[in-house]
Order: C-alpha cells, then structure tokens, then sequence
C-alpha cells in the first residue's frame, strides 16, 4: 500500500470510525489507544504503555522504539497526540499527525538508525491540559528527565494535513511576517524556540533533500502567538530541543476545531511528502549529535 492510501485510511479510522476523542470519553480514547498500539505493533515494533490520570480518569501514552545502532543510547522522539476537543472529529487536529507518526514509523520499520527513535502517540494535549502540566506529553518528557535519557530531540506532528493553493490563504500572527513568509498555505513548516534553532535547521536541511513540498521553518520567542501551541512546548520545558511539524492550524485552516474538520478536507499527497521527508531526516540524525540530559529547563519555552 503506498503512503498516501495508508495515511488516508488512518485519519478516516480515527476521525470517521472513533469520531470525537475527548479524554472525558473514554471508550473512544481506548478505542484510539487500542488502535495505534495495533498499528505499531503489526509493523514488527515492541509497545508499551505510560498510564496517568486527569481528574481520576485514566489516561495512556502509547510508545514503541525502534533502537539505535551506532548510539542506542540517544533518543529521538517522534510524537502526536491522539485526542480532540469536543467539537471536533479532528480529522487535521489531529488525526493527520497520528496518521504522520505511524507513516512514519511504517517507513522505518526494519530501517537500522544511528539513534534509537521513540514512536509515542500522547494522550491529552487539547484543553483543560493544554499548555499545562497535565498533558501526556509533560508526563512523558518528565520520565525521561527523572531517567536521565540522552534527547536528542523531540519533532512533534500537529495537524500535517491541510494545504491550499488560494492566494492570500496563508494568515501570521504578527503583520510583518507576510513580508517574509508565503501567503499561499502550500508548504509545511517546522516551529520551534530560539534554543531549538540547531535542531530544527540541521532536520530541515535534510528535510529538503527527500522532497520537494515546500518547507519554512520558525524559531522565535514564545510571545510569537502559536510558536509552542503543541506538545513540543513540554519537552522545552525539560531543555529538550524540540519543534513542531505543522500547516500552521487556525493561520491557514478554517475547519480548525470545528465540526467539518473531516477527512475529505486533508490533502493525504502533501501529507505523504512530510512523512517521507521526515523520515529521510531521522535516518541522516547521528550519535555525535548533542543530546540533553539534566539541563535546565527552559523557561516559558525560550
């Protein structure tokens, strides 16, 4: 099955079939939980679980490794979050970055990396968690902050899958980055803070030799308004250098957390272009990389 069809089938899974994944809804997150561990596991990957709760419910980060050769010891992780607010089957937000971990992870799969490199699908990334230390992707980063874990890097998919060739489709947060940036919402962009900046530049050079969708990076301070809305903003917080993979959200897309943010308003050929150019980049991360282990946190994500 080529990437595009697989990448399809896994938003319409979980925003069609599962529909809305709120962490108030249970059945639907295990259903969701249940369904990514099978994916990962069916490609040859071993899978385990991280449990927390919120407000005593439980809740599940489902990770899978694909170990290192040169450097088993430094870890690269890869993550989405699985669930949505309310209001949303999440088809873009973010049903396209799970789609984009598991591609991902369908591409690597008996690959042999300089890094070991973690697969974790998180659990509560939208609102109440949102930007707290409640989401699991704080829980997660915590864990490998009280190991000791060697990161590398964190890349966080959020929302991959929504493209336009409209002029004047592309929106910024600050007026003059339409001087800078495009105004057609073509191209996928990889956001992060100043201190990611080596990180994210040193992938997206990679990035751009595997495709040619069009690719800008960001690395700003977090007063620019969307720069660590997403679970990259958690292992920031534990000095871990980290961006996000994303078609910048509610700047571009107008389904954003609405109830037409369906899987028929994806473009799953784009999408196929950042999972192929994001695999490509994690095959060339080598074990002389800095990794972060113990560092101060960073505060407020700068």
């Amino acid at each position: 099955m080529d990437i595009p069809s697989y990448l399809r089938i896994v938003v319409n899974k979980l925003a069609r079939e599962i529909g809305i994944r709120s962490y108030q809804d249970q059945e639907r997150m295990d259903k969701a939980a249940r369904y990514i561990s099978g994916e990962l596991a069916a490609l040859g990957y071993p899978v385990t679980k991280q449990s927390f709760t919120y407000d005593k419910l439980p809740l599940q980060n489902v990770i899978a490794e694909l170990k290192g050769t040169a450097s088993p010891e430094r870890v690269l992780v890869i993550g989405a979050h699985y669930d949505t607010v309310r209001t949303t089957p999440g088809a873009d937000d973010n049903a396209s970055g799970v789609a984009g971990l598991l591609g991902i992870a369908r591409l690597l799969a008996g690959k042999k990396p300089a890094v070991t490199v973690r697969f974790v699908a998180f659990a509560f990334e939208e609102p109440p968690a949102y930007r707290t230390q409640h989401m699991g992707s704080y829980h997660y980063a915590k864990d490998l902050d009280a190991r000791g874990e060697q990161v590398v890097g964190m890349i966080c998919l959020e929302m991959i899958g929504f493209f336009t060739d409209r002029e004047g489709s592309q929106h910024y947060p600050l007026p003059f980055m339409k001087l800078r940036f495009p105004k057609t919402g073509n191209y996928i962009a990889l956001v992060g803070n100043r201190k990611s900046r080596t990180f994210t530049e040193g992938m997206a050079a990679s990035f751009r030799k595997a495709t040619d969708l069009p690719l800008v990076t960001l690395n700003a301070p977090a007063f620019v308004v969307g720069i660590d809305f997403s679970d990259h903003w958690s292992f920031n917080k534990f000095g871990i250098p980290a961006f996000m993979v994303t078609d910048t959200a509610f700047y571009r897309n107008p389904n954003y957390h609405s109830p037409l943010d369906l899987p028929d308003t994806l473009d799953y050929n784009r999408m196929a272009k950042v999972v192929e150019g994001l695999s490509a980049a994690v095959m060339v991360v080598d074990g002389q990389q800095s990794a972060v282990s113990k560092q101060q946190p960073i505060e407020d994500g700068r």
